[in-house]
């Protein structure tokens, strides 16, 4: 394994990023956006292990710890105000792996929020691997609990048998439901407070973000998580989103059984098998 460790700089706090230089010459890199609250190694140590993956393979990866994350300087920030760690990184990793031409931006949850709005704005990021975005506002989760939680439930031979031998709390549960009903019905930034000054509700900016990338996106999706169904019903019922996911240029993946980190050895091999066929292909497409 070819990998090192580095220090630098944006703001004048310091990073710390970890360079997998894959093989001499390689054209196209990855970098791994971690999200937050988190650092560089990832749940289950993911983003490591798929780092030295993709090396092993002969594709040039970096992952870091953005300000506020991790062993980086600086005080903690959200995943929509990481655009100039995101732009110095990859400044950097370019630096260190002076053959590459362009960067792939691969990120979990927020991170692929994250890279989805700035990949745009970078000329050299030419593809995306996005894995259960986050595109939370307090409506669409309302909405995601009631279509995939609660009618899951009451569909579901554990929730009646539990019922009739009184270990559930019926009046509780509908409670809930009748929460959740209420808060799917509602809609507007007063409700949400989702609403934002860089303009309109997080999935809008998150639609935007995808229609000013003109480069391929590989989309992975884990089946049992509400992250990821809130985001496929956003994709599904938003104007803003209408297309955008049937576009040729996407490649669309779900592991059904797979929870929000893909925290199991297969489901996490799955995920990196995908990444780096997707990768592969990809190359073989721009030859």
């Amino acid at each position: 394994m070819n990998e090192r460790a580095l220090v630098f700089s944006v703001g004048g706090e310091d990073l710390i990023g970890i360079v997998h230089a894959g093989a001499q010459g390689a054209q196209r890199g990855v970098l791994i956006v971690v999200g937050g609250p988190q650092y560089r190694v990832g749940s289950h140590r993911q983003f490591l292990l798929l780092a030295r993956r993709l090396a092993a393979a002969g594709i040039p990866v970096f992952r870091f710890d953005y300000r506020g994350m991790g062993d980086a300087d600086g005080g903690q920030r959200t995943f929509e105000d990481i655009s100039e760690d995101l732009r110095a990184a990859i400044d950097v990793f370019m630096a260190e792996q002076p053959a590459l031409k362009s960067v792939v931006l691969w990120g979990l949850c927020d991170a692929a929020s994250a890279a989805l709005m700035y990949a745009g704005d970078d000329r050299r990021v030419d593809g995306l691997v996005l894995l259960n975005p986050w595109v939370r506002t307090v409506e669409g989760l309302a909405r995601a609990r009631l279509r995939h939680y609660y009618l899951q439930r009451l569909f579901s031979r554990d929730f009646w048998a539990g019922l009739f031998r009184g270990q559930l709390r019926l009046f509780a549960s509908l409670r809930g439901l009748g929460g959740a009903i209420s808060r799917a019905r509602s809609s507007g930034a007063g409700a949400s407070g989702e609403h934002s000054p860089r303009t309109g509700t997080l999935p809008e900016r998150m639609a935007a973000g995808w229609k000013r990338f003109p480069g391929s996106v590989l989309l992975i999706l884990s089946g049992d998580d509400l992250t990821a169904r809130e985001f496929t019903d956003t994709a599904a019922q938003s104007p803003a989103w209408a297309g955008l996911l049937q576009q040729a240029r996407v490649r669309k993946c779900e592991l059904a059984d797979a929870n929000h980190t893909f925290s199991r050895e297969d489901w996490r091999e799955r995920v990196t098998e995908w990444t780096l066929n997707w990768l592969r292909q990809e190359r073989s497409g721009a030859q």
